[in-house]
C-alpha cells in the first residue's frame, strides 16, 4: 500500500493506496484530460479499467487537497491567514513529544543533565552552536551535553538565529516568518523588522512562498524550548529570537550546481551580516547528521563496520565545521552524493558561510536508532563555535 500524507496538514485525512491503484499518481502531471487519463492508466496496468475508478481516485485526492489545483491553493491561503493571524505559533509537539508542563519539562531537563555529566565550560562565550532537533527520547543527553555550555554566551546575546532544517521545503529554500514561537515557558519574542529587512533582500514572495511550514516543522521547535529552558535558568527574558528554515541541497548535489552560486542564498547571507552587523548574535544550526540503513531505503543494515566507517565520514565532516570551512563541509557531502542524507546539510552550511571562519569543538556526538531491531540509525552532534 502507498500512503499518501499532507506535510501542509490542509486536511485531516490521509489516502491508502493499493499498489496497483498508486501507479496512476505519476500520470497526474496535468498534461492529460479525463479521457487521457483513464486510457493510460488502462495500458498501464492493462487491464479495461472503469471510468469510475478514475473519477472516483480523482474526487478523493481532491476532497484531501492532495491535488494542485485552485481548491487547493484556496484552503492553504485559509491555513496560511489563521497562522499568521496568531500571536504566536503554538508549540506543536508540546504534550506529545516533551511535556507541557514547565515543572515536568525542568525535571525532564535537569535528568538529561544528569545524564550528561557536570559541564566543563560555563563561562564560554562563543558565537553558535550545533544541537540536534531529534526526539528528546533519543537524543535528551545530546541537547544537554552541548545546551549546557551556553549559558554564559546566551546571556550575553541580543538576538538568537535558529537555522533548523525544513522537512518539507523546497530546493535550496529559505523560508521566514513574523510569528514568533511559543513554549511550555511563555513566548519567544521575534524581531518583525529584521525578518522584513531579511525578506526585502531576497524577494517577499520567495521569503514566505513556504510559511505555513513553520506551523508543524519540529526541527526550530526543539531547540527553541531549550533555549528557552537556558534563559528559565538564567532567570532572564530572552532577546529576540528569527527561526529561519532552509530546505533540501539535494537539488545542488544532484546537478553539480553549486550553493555558493545561487542567487537567493547569497542575497540572504550577505543581508543578515549586512543587518545584523554590530549586535550580539548567537547562532542555533538545529540538525540532525546521517540517516541510514533500510529505514531510510538502503539494502543493508547498520552492522559495526558501517557503524565504525559512519563515525569515521561524520568525523570529517564534523572537522570541517569547527574550524569553520563551508567549503569543505559542503564538498564532503556532494563527493559521496549525500549519499548518508545527512538532515542538516544546507542548515549547517548557511550557518558557517554566516559566521564566515569560527571554529570550534564537538562535545558530543552518538547514534540514536530508527527501528526497533537497531539496524537503521540517525547520527546527531553537539558542538560550539567561538
Amino acid at each position: 500500500m502507498w500512503l499518501l500524507r499532507d506535510p501542509l496538514q490542509l486536511s485531516d485525512r490521509q489516502l491508502i493506496f493499493p499498489v496497483a491503484l498508486a501507479q496512476i499518481l505519476p500520470l497526474l502531471d496535468g498534461s492529460r484530460d479525463l479521457a487521457a487519463l483513464h486510457g493510460a492508466f488502462g495500458e498501464l496496468v492493462a487491464e479495461q479499467v472503469p471510468a469510475e475508478l478514475i473519477t472516483t481516485t480523482l474526487q478523493e485526492l481532491d476532497d484531501a487537497y492532495l491535488l494542485d489545483n485552485e481548491r487547493a491553493r484556496q484552503q492553504q491561503n485559509e491555513h496560511l491567514a489563521a497562522y499568521r493571524a496568531q500571536p504566536f505559533r503554538l508549540p506543536s509537539l508540546a504534550g506529545l513529544g516533551y511535556p507541557s508542563a514547565p515543572d515536568e519539562l525542568n525535571s525532564l531537563f535537569a535528568r538529561y543533565e544528569a545524564e550528561a555529566g557536570p559541564a566543563t565550560e560555563r563561562r564560554w562565550r562563543g558565537r553558535a552552536l550545533i544541537s540536534p532537533h531529534i526526539d528528546y527520547q533519543r537524543g535528551g543527553h545530546v541537547y544537554a551535553s552541548v545546551w549546557r555550555h551556553s549559558h554564559a554566551a546566551l546571556a550575553g546575546a541580543d538576538l538568537v538565529l535558529i537555522l533548523g532544517t525544513d522537512h518539507s521545503g523546497g530546493p535550496g529554500s529559505v523560508t521566514l516568518t513574523e510569528v514568533p514561537y511559543a513554549t511550555p515557558y511563555g513566548v519567544l519574542p521575534t524581531d518583525p523588522e529584521l525578518v522584513a529587512r531579511l525578506a526585502a533582500a531576497i524577494g517577499p514572495e520567495q521569503t514566505f512562498a513556504l510559511e505555513l511550514n513553520h506551523r508543524h516543522e519540529h526541527s526550530v521547535e526543539l531547540s527553541a524550548v531549550w533555549l528557552h529552558y537556558v534563559y528559565q535558568q538564567l532567570g532572564q527574558a530572552p532577546p529576540p529570537v528569527v527561526p529561519v528554515l532552509t530546505g533540501s541541497f539535494q537539488y545542488f548535489v544532484g546537478n553539480g550546481f553549486h550553493p555558493g552560486r545561487d542567487r537567493t542564498l547569497n542575497r540572504f547571507v550577505d543581508a543578515l551580516q549586512a543587518e545584523t552587523a554590530g549586535r550580539r548574535v548567537f547562532v542555533v544550526a538545529s540538525v540532525d547528521l546521517a540517516h541510514v540503513g533500510p529505514s531510510f531505503g538502503d539494502p543493508f543494515v547498520m552492522d559495526g563496520a558501517r557503524r565504525e566507517r559512519l563515525r569515521q565520514s561524520d568525523a570529517r565532516l564534523l572537522d570541517a565545521v569547527s574550524t569553520g570551512d563551508h567549503a569543505r563541509f559542503y564538498q564532503e557531502i556532494a563527493t559521496a552524493g549525500d549519499r548518508h542524507r545527512i538532515c542538516g546539510f544546507a542548515a549547517t552550511y548557511l550557518m558557517l558561510r554566516y559566521l564566515d571562519g569560527a571554529a570550534g569543538a564537538v562535545v558530543a556526538y552518538d547514534h540514536c536508532p530508527a527501528d526497533e531491531q537497531d539496524n537503521s540509525l540517525v547520527s546527531i552532534c553537539g558542538l560550539l563555535l567561538d
